[in-house]
């Protein structure tokens, strides 16, 4: 029987509005005071984890039910003829008294992605909006974006660690996502590090960005790449070196695997030793000779274009997630997860680029280029 997948958490609608492709090397260089700046027509889509990963993951193949909530108004209505072209399968709660969230995207060529968001019906979304009958017949429960949904990181993060108590106690594999935090918002001002230990330790598979996953934890460290970057993209002023502490410090948490996105140059993985991922691999049929104990970093491929890296993460974690439920191997899936990144750089939205698995390993195994740092 084909294995079964909840992704659940934040949804909005996404507004990317499409510059020159003329690359820059400082967001000043095009977003000047005053300046009438000519984009051309906007891509609108669902995005959120449960849009990005979610779709992504019933593209792919995987058997996949989506939970989220969102306005009665008109970008929900919007939300839901796009989950309705996918055929998706949803629990979607609309509130009448909420509206829809929103992101503006602003993807400049040569520039890490900007986003206005508004959060919407995500911040009120509790355990209480989840379907706990269909998760009691999942075998993976995916979450995505609490830092910007306010019932799951106020409080301490108490709804968050009583959603995947609550998941855990049905014995399904749990798998979290997270986002970027805006450090003048509320959720900037929580302590997350706090809110990560009583989280992790019922979360098998972690996936965060390695921006992200530093800033909840090592804010001096942080600051220091901040720093480094200048105002360019974080990821291309670290190595390894820098994501390894961070790693494990959340298997030491008790993560059984990580899987850190380090945006361009690629994917940082560490997994827990036997003892602890044993229980795990029998429960989704892997084998644990090739998850335990693993650790590196996979490079990216080179993509056909770079045209927005909106929704690329997600994408990434969504082909991550579909090789587990398929039972392959740490090494495989890592592969797959940067495959699918490169693919979804290649379009504006976060679905239209995706190629099945089985091709991308053909053209893995083609030989396809890796990116050089």
């Amino acid at each position: 029987m084909e294995k079964k997948v909840i992704v659940a958490g934040h949804i909005c609608l996404d507004i990317t509005p499409v510059f020159p492709q003329i690359r820059v090397d400082q967001v000043s260089d095009i977003l000047i005071p005053g300046k009438l700046i000519q984009v051309g027509e906007a891509d609108v889509h669902t995005g959120g984890a449960v849009a990005n990963t979610g779709l992504a993951m019933k593209i792919l193949g995987a058997d996949v039910t989506l939970m989220g909530k969102i306005g009665g108004d008109a970008f929900g209505a919007m939300v839901q003829s796009v989950l309705k072209q996918y055929q998706a399968r949803c629990r979607m709660i609309v509130s009448e008294q909420e509206s829809t969230s929103y992101t503006v995207a602003l993807a400049m060529p040569g520039i890490d992605r900007i986003f206005l968001h508004n959060p919407g019906a995500n911040d009120t979304f509790t355990c209480e909006d989840m379907d706990f009958s269909e998760v009691e017949k999942a075998d993976m429960f995916h979450f995505g974006y609490p830092p910007i949904m306010k019932k799951m990181y106020e409080d301490g993060g108490s709804e968050l660690e009583k959603l995947y108590r609550k998941v855990k106690e049905s014995d399904t594999v749990t798998s979290l996502d997270l986002a970027a935090v805006d450090e003048k918002s509320a959720a900037g001002g929580a302590d997350w590090e706090a809110i990560l230990r009583r989280v992790l330790p019922y979360v098998d598979f972690f996936v965060p960005s390695v921006e992200e996953l530093c800033f909840m934890l090592d804010r001096p460290r942080y600051d220091e790449w901040t720093r480094r970057a200048a105002g360019g993209d974080m990821t291309e002023v670290i190595d390894t070196d820098d994501v390894a502490p961070l790693a494990q410090k959340i298997l030491d948490m008790g993560v059984k695997v990580a899987l850190i996105k380090c945006g361009a140059p690629g994917m940082y993985y560490k997994t827990a030793g036997s003892g602890k991922i044993g229980g795990l691999c029998k429960r989704l049929g892997l084998a644990v000779e090739e998850w335990a104990d693993k650790e590196g970093f996979e490079e990216s491929f080179v993509p056909e274009r770079i045209l927005s890296g909106t929704g690329a993460g997600d994408t990434s974690i969504a082909a991550f997630l579909t090789s587990v439920l398929r039972g392959t191997g740490l090494a495989e899936a890592v592969q797959m997860a940067a495959a699918t990144g490169a693919c979804c750089v290649a379009a504006y939205d976060s679905l239209s680029g995706l190629k099945p698995l089985e091709d991308l390993k053909k053209k893995i195994e083609g030989g396809w280029e890796k990116s050089k740092r």
